[in-house]
């Protein structure tokens, strides 16, 4: 395949003696259109955007009077023309495209200013299909693109936000742009069009019940850089998708130091836990520790929750990443403030909690208005060498499961719903994961190890620490419920959680060895339930 060339000698400063501006938003514009026109500018411009920077007193020629066309179609035609692409795309200093712009009276745009129709904001509305559809911009990223590509001699600009900037590139340079803010815009505005591009064919995948598209581009706008990754030598930063979902991502910061890294991953994995629990049933806490729980509880208050998760393993939440269901309040606050944090993720918190929270200054304390839907369909993305892993959010919910009895002996109701609350958690912890439970919160934890066997005996052990550091006369797993994220393929495993004090086991089920199992349940006398869902999480 031949590859067409041409040597380009990019000037480095570039008069902007006229400048197209066509925006969705006009924020700034009026700043912009007084920078511009002030130093002789002549500005072009169409609908919206032309109506006020006229009503503004801004002398403006409309595009329909280069183009010689008028604008049809709603709107939907109105920019895709030579008289426009030719002067945005033309190599000013090749003869040949000189001589195409005087035989077709086309003149050069040293500037476009376009940002576009917001599908991002139509689509996260929840808006009819028909509507979202209509926000696809296809004249803006036409434009864009081709100013990009020529970025030799034209400057682009997609943002409000870099206004700003650009004025003061002109002011320094006599009302020039230099060819190396060019090229920064250039690469900004292949970013921002990438991006648009991958929220529409992301929708659509969903919208149109494409599962497996041949192409799948992820993009985000950047929400903030991090001093570093989740270590010292990785560059770091982090980016918002086009989905609704609360968390993270979308929190306002209300205290503390910037996150890190690796505050982010883990302060993510704790809201998402916390986020399992009906807030209108129950008050619910997690503490994570390394993207892992290492306590989990639910009570009548978040104090009381706190203090049960917090029994679970208190050596390791120190340090760690505390997130709830509910608003904080100043008693849970109270509670909170005794160990060091360095987190608090909460829909919302009092005026009570605010107060007692901001003598910790360097704790960070996020707020996100709600909590995740943990039902919601979603995308869940992980890099690999060359390429991306994406599946569906695990958005399974075992309430939505009927169990099934396997072995002889019924579970309590007190069983099944610390089972149910067990294998909440279990979603929410590396595998191989094995949760103790009782009463409603975790009383042992085993996760990431590569036998199921050692994490049943880490999770016990875990419960023979907190024992031993609270004075207990014996570990809390004595009459616990017991879940495992994925089957148990041996019955050594499920002895392990036997001897542990378990009473009762959910679990998956689905190996080989099933009946070898249940029937060492029934000579146990435990109590078992299979899901028929599988929990993994690497």
């Amino acid at each position: 395949m031949a590859i067409a060339t041409r040597s380009i000698s990019a000037p480095d400063k570039v008069s902007i003696k006229r400048a197209l501006l066509s925006v969705f938003d006009k924020t700034g514009l009026l700043d912009l259109a007084e920078a511009l026109t002030s130093q002789g500018t002549q500005l072009l411009s169409t609908g919206g955007t032309s109506r006020a920077l006229q009503d503004a007193g801004y002398p403006v020629t409309d595009v329909s009077d280069v183009t010689g066309f008028p604008e049809i179609m709603d709107g939907r035609v109105k920019t895709l023309h030579p008289a426009v692409h030719g002067g945005l795309l033309a190599i000013r200093d090749a003869e040949d495209h000189a001589a195409s712009m005087v035989e077709h009276g086309i003149e050069s745009i040293d500037l476009l200013v376009v940002n576009l129709y917001p599908f991002e904001e139509v689509m996260q509305s929840g808006a009819a299909d028909d509507a979202v559809v209509e926000n696809i911009d296809i004249g803006g990223p036409a434009m864009l693109r081709a100013a990009a590509k020529n970025h030799a001699y034209v400057s682009v600009l997609t943002s409000p936000d870099d206004y700003a900037g650009f004025i003061e590139q002109l002011s320094a340079n006599q009302g020039a742009s230099t060819l190396a803010m060019r090229k920064k815009l250039a690469q900004a505005t292949f970013a921002r069009t990438a991006a648009y591009d991958s929220a529409i064919s992301n929708w659509m995948a969903t919208a149109f019940d494409v599962p497996d598209p041949a192409n799948r581009s992820i993009g985000g706008a950047l929400l903030q850089t991090i001093r570093y990754g989740e270590n010292p030598h990785q560059a770091a930063a982090l980016y918002a998708t086009p989905e609704v979902r609360a968390g993270v991502s979308r929190a306002q910061q209300i205290q503390g130091k910037q996150l890190s890294y690796n505050n982010i991953n883990d302060t993510d994995a704790a809201f998402e836990l916390a986020s399992e629990f009906d807030s209108e049933l129950t008050a619910a806490v997690a503490i994570i520790k390394h993207a892992n729980p290492c306590g989990v509880a639910t009570a009548g208050t978040l104090a009381d929750a706190y203090r049960a998760a917090l029994s679970c393993d208190p050596v390791s939440a120190f340090g760690g990443i505390i997130a709830m269901n509910r608003e904080l309040d100043g008693d849970a606050a109270q509670e909170m403030v005794k160990i060091f944090t360095e987190v608090i993720i909460a829909p919302t918190a009092s005026e009570e909690a605010l107060q007692v929270l901001a003598a910790k200054k360097n704790l960070r304390l996020l707020l996100t208005g709600s909590m995740a839907d943990p039902r919601a369909p979603g995308l869940a993305i992980k890099t690999v060498s060359g390429g991306l892993l994406v599946q569906n959010r695990d958005n399974g919910n075992v309430d939505d499961i009927d169990l099934k009895i396997v072995t002889r002996r019924q579970p309590t109701a007190a069983e099944l719903s610390d089972m149910r609350f067990a294998f909440r958690v279990a979603k929410h912890v590396k595998s191989n994961a094995i949760i103790y439970v009782k009463d409603g919160a975790t009383v042992g934890i085993g996760a990431g190890q590569m036998s199921r066997v050692d994490s049943s005996r880490i999770a016990a052990r875990k419960a023979e620490d907190a024992a031993a550091a609270a004075g207990w006369d014996k570990p809390k797993t004595i009459g616990s419920v017991v879940a495992s994220d994925a089957f148990f393929p041996f019955s050594d495993g499920l002895m392990s959680a036997a001897e542990a004090g378990a009473t009762a086991v959910i679990q998956p089920g689905g190996s080989m060895r099933d009946d070898e199992v249940i029937a060492a349940a029934d000579d146990a006398n435990l109590a078992m339930v299979f899901t028929g869902m599988r929990h993994f999480r690497h």
